[in-house]
């Protein structure tokens, strides 16, 4: 393991023992699986009681080989019990370890009159909390807190089957001055590894975190893209950039983006967990004078870090509660671009310049090795084998070039992000962001957001099903009028500057995905789970001319902790009502006029079918599958339903 000479002196007696979670992974009748992260080889035992009895009636060892040590006092913790556990009822689960068990560990992570972590395995998903888009320095109260509130006063038979977080659950590409400053504490607190990097102006990660653009100039870092031509041509960036050409990197908000595996890796402790929050410094860059290596800090960049430092310092103190309701609730999560950059593959044009740089391909891969870490491996631990682990643990017990190059290579390849939940509905759980349908004609039109191939493979799954829920980053059916401006864009030559994102987009995927729907045997019922865009919505989908169409509920949550441009919603949210009404002409003149879609008002006040705030979906489900209520809950507590069409 190569770490820094000063972080010999860290010894894990400084640093409390769980530095993140216990979350509820995968939970089924066969399966439970849990997810921390520890500052020293964990020697534990997990134990399952009965509400109110003394005795375990069921105990795991957590073994060294579920465990992987990332860095001189960190390691991740990835255990997954078999055995065949009750259902449908009141359970608790404890953590003994060599300091404590949880209630002396983590005691924050208890309910009122708690002594250990209550939770359910439940067979039925009607009652789901779904959301994505979670921007830690976002000016709005954090969602999750407010799903934490809400499951403290209801029992456990009360409580959601599970938590959905569909996408966007970091932020790499958009990062507060504050919040990388802890991540680089982090960092030498926990003796993250470092690494080195081709074909960039910084030799490694000891060179970047000292350099005069480490903070808030990162942007000049990245890579950029010189071509005679087509590859990212015409793509909203502006005026060439002397001598270096375009950004491969597309967000417009770069400053601060992460690079290094360790930053990936530390962030995510930071965003579900308060515990190394008390053992940073958030004042560290003010006392330091706002130096980024020999450089200050301009004095608009110190007035952004104070901005963003009250809003970090409001998202810390909820920490507590978010960490508390992701140890009660089985918890999935699914990538969409922000956990890796803005636009990810959204084009053929980005994909070969992003993927023929050095740099910029091992900055994706940095993401991918910590998204699997934190969030794939524990919706499915069963999509990876030995191979997978064999990829893992090399890098993680050598974290050398070679074995990093390796396994992100073998990352690129890997093609199991998608998983299923098998509840009653079935829930399908898709990867819209590394198998897609690229475009033939030309480099800079959108992809596809699935491929023929995957498509298919979709559909298999859907077959002989009475009902299911799909959970898809971006909605299936989005607001057409947005949609046609992003369809303008891209015919101008501009698709990433407005994130031309949806399924419509490519016509291959569309017409496939349409086809899906108005098969002779899929289900009656359809429910879409999705995020992304920033604010949130139902429609109900019916196939016209066809008198058993199947129902077909959009359902979008979006975000956890983000909002879109409020006047700028309005125009679109009024001019979608205006010239997309369920009998619009119009509608004949898209890929969905097979398809007819009426869109429900929510119980706000005002005309708006578009809800702009920061909130999570809760939706619940009868036995057939269909929704009896579609609401979502704000970040300040208030509930938004969307009530049924009469």
């Amino acid at each position: 393991m190569q770490i820094m000479s000063e972080r010999e002196k860290v010894s894990s007696g400084q640093l409390p023992l769980v530095l993140a979670g216990p979350v509820l992974r995968k939970c089924t009748a066969r399966e439970l699986t849990l997810w921390l992260v520890v500052s020293e080889p964990l020697d534990a035992e997990f134990s399952l009681y009965y509400p109110g009895e003394s005795e375990a009636f069921c105990s795991h060892v957590i073994t060294r080989q579920q465990q992987i040590q990332i860095g001189y006092s960190a390691w991740v913790v990835m255990a997954n019990f078999n055995g065949e556990y009750p259902t449908d009822t009141p359970l608790e689960y404890d953590l003994l370890t060599q300091h404590g068990n949880l209630s002396q560990l983590v005691p924050s992570l208890f309910y009122d009159g708690e002594t250990r972590v209550s939770f359910c395995i439940r067979t039925r998903a009607d009652y789901v909390l779904h959301g994505s888009c979670r921007n830690p320095h976002y000016p709005s109260k954090d969602s999750l807190v407010a799903a934490d509130s809400k499951v403290a006063g209801q029992t456990v038979p009360e409580r959601p089957a599970l938590l959905m977080m569909s996408g966007d659950q970091i932020y790499a590409d958009h990062v507060a001055g504050p919040m990388l400053d802890a991540i680089q504490q982090v960092i030498t607190l926990l003796g993250l590894p470092d690494e080195r990097f081709s074909e960039s102006p910084v030799a490694d990660t000891q060179a970047l975190y000292r350099h005069s653009y480490n903070f808030y100039a990162r942007d000049k870092i990245l890579p950029h893209y010189v071509d005679s031509g087509k590859w990212l041509s015409d793509n909203g960036f502006g005026k060439w950039l002397p001598h270096r050409g375009r950004p491969v990197f597309s967000s417009r908000e770069s400053e601060n983006h992460l690079m290094g595996f360790s930053e990936f890796f530390a962030m995510y402790l930071l965003v579900w967990a308060p515990q190394l929050w008390d053992l940073v410094d958030r004042e560290r860059l003010k006392k330091l004078g706002f130096k980024s290596g020999q450089r200050e800090l301009e004095p608009k960049w110190q007035q952004r870090w104070h901005e963003e430092k009250v809003h970090i310092d409001d998202f810390v103190s909820g920490l507590p509660q978010v960490q508390r309701l992701m140890a009660h609730i089985p918890t999935y999560m699914i990538f969409d671009d922000h956990d890796v950059t803005d636009d990810w593959n959204l084009t053929i044009g980005w994909e070969k310049a992003a993927y023929g740089n050095k740099l910029s391909r091992r900055i994706i891969g940095n993401a991918l090795i910590s998204y699997w870490l934190c969030q794939g491996w524990g919706n499915a631990p069963e999509h990876f084998d030995a191979t997978f682990w064999e990829h893992a643990k090399t890098y993680f017990s050598e974290p050398d070039d070679i074995h990093q190059e390796q396994f992100i290579d073998f990352l690129y390849r890997f093609e199991q992000w998608h998983y299923a939940i098998e509840t009653t509905p079935k829930m399908l759980v898709l990867d819209t962001r590394t198998r897609r349908w690229r475009s033939e004609s030309k480099m800079n039109k959108p992809s596809g957001l699935m491929d023929w191939e995957a498509l298919t493979e979709l559909q298999q799954s859907l077959l002989h099903e009475p009902a299911v829920i799909l959970v898809s980053a971006a909605p299936m059916f989005g607001v057409k009028f947005i949609e046609m401006l992003q369809r303008g864009m891209t015919w101008l030559g501009h698709p990433l500057l407005i994130d031309a994102e949806n399924w419509m987009a490519h016509p291959g995927s569309a017409n496939t995905l349409l086809s899906i729907f108005t098969h002779t045997r899929t289900p009656t019922n359809f429910v879409i789970l999705s995020g992304d865009v920033h604010y949130s919505f139902a429609y109900d989908i019916k196939l016209r001319f066809r008198r058993s169409s199947p129902n077909i509920y959009q359902i979008t949550s979006s975000g956890i902790k983000n909002e879109f441009p409020n006047t700028l919603l309005r125009v679109c949210d009024f001019m979608d009502r205006a010239l997309y009404s369920p009998h619009s002409p119009l509608n004949w003149f898209t890929k969905r006029k097979r398809m007819k879609i009426k869109k429900r008002d929510p119980d706000s006040p005002g005309n708006h079918r578009l809800v702009n705030r920061s909130a999570i979906g809760e939706l619940r489900l009868d036995k057939d599958g269909k929704p009896t209520d579609i609401a979502i809950l704000t970040a300040c507590g208030d509930r938004v339903v969307f009530p049924e069409i009469d």
